[in-house]
């Protein structure tokens, strides 16, 4: 894993970036809930598909936050080891926030979506 030392963020903008997570996470939420009124919707292979991506979506940017910590800590470590932590000094290193994900993140929305035995119902309400 490569990461750009100029690049890594500071507090202020993993703040913002963790926000946007919630605001995505949220957001999933809500169409999903949707969903379940339409019937129609639910049964719908673009639908579906983009079900799927969503997922995938989630997936990916789960795997990214573990390694963004990872480098993160390694990069704290070493910007706190002799004689790392000299040059560090002069040069204005600082150590990293990690990412912090609201609790339940990493959990997707649960949601029934009426197929198999559970019935949908026909009103779509």
């Amino acid at each position: 894993v490569t990461v750009d030392a100029s690049k890594a963020p500071d507090a202020a903008a993993l703040q913002k970036f963790q926000e946007a997570q919630g605001q995505f996470s949220s957001a999933l939420s809500r169409l999903l809930v949707v969903s379940e009124r339409y019937p129609d919707l639910k049964a719908s292979a673009g639908f579906r598909d983009l079900q799927a991506q969503l997922e995938g979506t989630e997936n990916r940017i789960s795997v990214e936050r573990s390694r963004f910590n990872e480098v993160a800590k390694i990069y704290n470590t070493s910007v706190k080891t002799f004689p790392a932590v000299i040059f560090a000094g002069i040069f204005g290193f600082e150590t990293k926030p990690y990412f912090q994900a609201d609790a339940g993140a990493e959990k997707a929305p649960e949601v029934k979506f009426g197929f198999g035995n559970e019935a949908a119902p026909a009103d779509g309400k």
